[in-house]
């Protein structure tokens, strides 16, 4: 399952509806912002995993950072804490403010959503994908028989169908494409 699926599911998608209700969001308009803003995310996880201590870096926050609790109990994420947390999550993903401000702009964009609003989500949806793949993480360390994927695979599998855009079986083109305009440049792909 992506990660995706993974937010909109769980708890038969009482995070989903937490976070709506927070923003003033109804459900529809809601997952249209998750699916813009969480393939960024997704992008920027993917990067990292690719830089040095960075994919056990990932590996260690998913298994003692508790962002599971993010979609296990949906109320957390009207906690302070919760948007601390995310902005954390922010700070490591992209690395600058200016990103995240891009992100919200290009998700506003394709959403109709105010940016106001996107920035102020952002590190919620942060804390959920976090949630979703630690859930993910731990599930697969349970019952590898069962064919979940364990480690950089099944982090790759629940990025990967996000990131593969138009479905050719390869990120690298959807990954220049989206990071080229979050960071207002045009890219060939």
């Amino acid at each position: 399952m992506d990660i995706l699926q993974t937010i909109l599911n769980t708890q038969d998608g009482g995070a989903v509806r937490q976070l709506g209700s927070q923003f003033g969001l109804p459900p529809e308009k809601t997952e249209s912002a998750l699916e813009a803003l969480v393939p960024a995310l997704a992008a920027g996880l993917q990067r990292n995993m690719g830089s040095e201590g960075g994919l056990q870096g990932l590996l260690s926050a998913l298994t003692t950072g508790g962002h599971d609790r993010y979609l296990e109990d949906p109320g957390t994420l009207s906690d302070p804490s919760a948007t601390e947390d995310g902005n954390g999550i922010l700070g490591h993903v992209f690395g600058s403010k200016d990103v995240s401000r891009q992100v919200a702009q290009r998700a506003s964009e394709q959403t109709g959503i105010g940016v106001g609003i996107l920035k102020q989500m952002l590190p919620l949806v942060a804390t959920m994908v976090m949630g979703g793949l630690a859930r993910n993480t731990a599930a697969s360390e349970d019952s590898p028989a069962a064919g979940a994927p364990a480690g950089a695979g099944g982090l790759l599998a629940m990025l990967t169908p996000l990131l593969d855009r138009n479905r050719d079986g390869s990120v690298m083109d959807d990954v220049i494409g989206l990071a080229g305009s979050v960071l207002g440049r045009r890219t060939e792909t």
